[in-house]
């Protein structure tokens, strides 16, 4: 079910207020962004692609300082809390970009990310939207384009078909899966979780979480 986003108060005067967080997007004409932008030199870059109210990223960030972060999400008004979230705690370690995921290969360079975060993205349930599904074996493997050697993927859901369906879409895009559970506030990664606004909402219902990590083999031909 699609949740209905409210609109935000004095939404234009608080994005100003967050803009040297936000990297520019123009959807009729986008323009690559060099790592730079996003990421001293020396530093390692990570994404998480659906960030939502950004309780997830603000919190990896904090915890790790010397690690650049991009966080991507679609819907604006949902972003801007993310991007506040990060203005209140002073960070700047981290980035924020609203646009779709698919054309993030066109604006990201290439092999740049050491790790990527799908947290509880959008199921889209029927089968004749599969391929709208950010883990659609399509979509992996245009994603896969900007993952560095070794780079790997956290997926979480509490959507047991959903991840089901993930599973196979991974092995078919050439990713490898390891740190599979399906209880994961159960499981032996727990301690290390950072839980989304909506996992602490749905887990608190008694919904159980799936988490799995995928990665692709050093030695597999990337696409170009």
């Amino acid at each position: 079910m699609t949740m209905r986003v409210r609109k935000r108060k004095n939404g234009e005067s608080r994005r100003a207020a967050c803009s040297g967080l936000f990297l520019p997007f123009d959807k009729t004409a986008p323009e690559p962004v060099s790592l730079p932008e996003i990421c001293p030199e020396a530093s390692e870059f990570r994404l998480e692609i659906g960030c939502g109210k950004g309780t997830f990223i603000t919190t990896l960030a904090q915890r790790n300082p010397q690690i650049s972060f991009l966080a991507v999400e679609r819907v604006g008004d949902v972003i801007l809390l993310a991007a506040e979230k990060a203005k209140t705690l002073q960070l700047d370690n981290v980035k924020f970009l609203c646009c779709d995921a698919e054309y993030l290969p066109r604006l990201l360079p290439a092999r740049c990310a050491s790790r990527l975060y799908l947290n509880f993205c959008d199921p889209w349930p029927k089968a004749r939207h599969a391929k709208r599904r950010l883990t659609h074996r399509e979509s992996l493997m245009r994603l896969s384009k900007l993952l560095s050697p070794g780079a790997v993927v956290e997926f979480k859901t509490d959507n047991s078909e959903l991840f089901d369906f993930s599973i196979s879409e991974f092995e078919s895009a050439g990713f490898q899966i390891r740190s599979l559970t399906r209880d994961l506030h159960a499981s032996e990664w727990a301690k290390d979780n950072i839980m989304t606004e909506y996992e602490r909402n749905f887990s608190g219902k008694g919904f159980k979480i799936n988490r799995l990590e995928a990665f692709l083999p050093e030695n597999m031909a990337l696409p170009e």
